[in-house]
């Protein structure tokens, strides 16, 4: 089994073991990562990690950031942000993407640096708008 650990600039956000496989977004595509993988590392792209062990699967959002694979399968997922697919308010999410829509329209004012952050950041905001829909129709209803 995989031991997995996910950590921010705020501090560690998940540290599991007993991992079966995590799948996620990288600058290469989608990979997952199953017991007893060749160590690697990889840049992180935002989009959608999912994790798989005896109890079911967990789905996080995540920005950019970077991955390592160590022997002995341990996973170290170093991301700018990660969320839990039940903490993210899609409507907040949908503000901010279109907010940075707005000023990347304006384009012809902004530096490349400007251009190049607002970019990550709609990205960032879509990955967390497609991983909190896809949450929600999987999540069984209130009680």
């Amino acid at each position: 089994m995989i031991t997995l650990k996910i950590v921010t600039p705020e501090g560690i956000i998940s540290e599991i073991s007993g991992v079966q496989s995590v799948t996620l977004p990288t600058e290469t595509g989608v990979i997952t990562i199953k017991e007893d993988h060749l160590p690697l590392i990889s840049l992180l792209q935002p989009g959608e990690i999912e994790i798989t062990n005896e109890k079911g699967t967990e789905i996080l959002s995540v920005s950019t950031g970077m991955i390592e694979v160590r022997e002995e399968s341990m996973v170290y997922i170093l991301a700018d942000t990660a969320e839990r697919a039940e903490d993210i308010d899609i409507e907040r999410a949908e503000e901010a993407r279109r907010k940075a829509e707005e000023f990347l329209e304006e384009k012809d004012i902004l530096a490349d640096v400007d251009f190049a952050r607002l970019q990550a950041k709609m990205e960032k905001e879509m990955a967390r708008i497609r991983v909190g829909r896809k949450y929600r129709k999987l999540a069984p209803p209130p009680q």
